[in-house]
């Protein structure tokens, strides 16, 4: 029962309310840096409600099930990740051998279901967009699994989230040492590629093909993919905050840690121009996989 409790309170209702607000602050900074009002605080909550009650439609000769089931995968992996984030955040204790693996396996389901999506939509301008995105989940990965290698290592190669915690708890945040703060940069600049973020929004590059996979997506279908978005504009963040800051409280402390990387994000976004996805590759597979490397080294090192 209390699994239950934090899979739908914290892994659901608690992170879309938090991801919805997130939504809001990033198009508030938005508009401001573009010298606009911006929208409502309510207005990403009206904006899901709103396709929530418009038609589903299916293009012809597209593959009906995929296309349809492909943002309920990308949903449900937030939701565990979520979970468990919660869960290892309130009670480190709860923390199961590996759910540190499995956290960033799911972390990359959301991309692989709109690829899917994309490819079952029998769009061309859909295929091109998860053809792109197919090839920004290759660049990224690495850098980002090696980051994690240095939580890993600086916890005393654990595998365990709250172990993560615990280690944090006791030494300080990893973030305060050079090798956990370069993995922090890599985790961020590899973040914002996962959430298709400018300057690596090349899968859904709007003034190219649209909206990518989703241009055939609408209705319901088309919400889930919204708020599987907005949600992971709050696990993202908390996941980096956990393995490399210390975790989340009830404080102000936490507010900024949380805040501050948002923030981060939306700065990064308004201040660069779109990369090729042939630049985002070797910006991945190059200096940042470098940076990378050389953090797992100074935590090798410092063992």
């Amino acid at each position: 029962m209390l699994y239950v409790i934090y899979f739908l309170v914290y892994g659901f209702l608690l992170t879309a309310v938090l991801g919805l607000v997130a939504s809001w602050v990033d198009r508030k900074v938005t508009a401001r840096v573009q010298y606009r009002v911006g929208p409502p605080i309510l207005q990403p909550f009206i904006d899901i409600v709103k396709l929530l009650g418009k038609e589903t439609l299916i293009p012809r000769g597209a593959s009906r099930i995929t296309f349809l089931v492909s943002p309920l995968v990308g949903l449900s992996s937030v939701i565990l990740v979520s979970t468990l984030l919660w869960i290892n955040n309130i009670n480190p204790k709860e923390s199961f051998l590996g759910d540190l693996i499995v956290v960033v396996y799911l972390l990359a389901i959301p991309s692989i279901s709109i690829i899917m999506g994309g490819f079952a939509s029998a769009n061309p301008l859909a295929s091109l967009g998860a053809s792109r995105e197919m090839k920004l989940i290759l660049s990224y990965e690495l850098p980002f699994i090696l980051a994690v290698l240095v939580a890993v290592i600086k916890s005393d190669f654990s595998i365990r989230l709250g172990q993560i915690l615990v280690s944090q708890a006791q030494g300080g945040a990893f973030a305060t040492s050079l090798s956990g703060l370069l993995a922090l940069v890599v985790a961020i600049l590899c973040v914002q590629a996962k959430l298709a973020l400018v300057p690596f929004d090349i899968p859904e590059a709007e003034t190219e093909i649209v909206s990518g996979p989703l241009i055939e997506y609408s209705g319901t279908p088309l919400a889930v993919y919204r708020l599987m978005k907005n949600m992971l504009l709050f696990v993202l963040p908390f996941f980096l905050i956990i393995l490399f800051m210390g975790g989340l409280r009830i404080s102000v402390l936490s507010i900024f840690k949380y805040v501050g990387l948002v923030a981060l994000i939306t700065v990064i976004r308004n201040t660069n121009p779109r990369v090729r996805i042939d630049q985002a590759v070797r910006f991945f597979w190059g200096p940042v996989t470098i940076i990378a490397v050389a953090a797992v080294a100074l935590a090798l090192a410092g063992k």
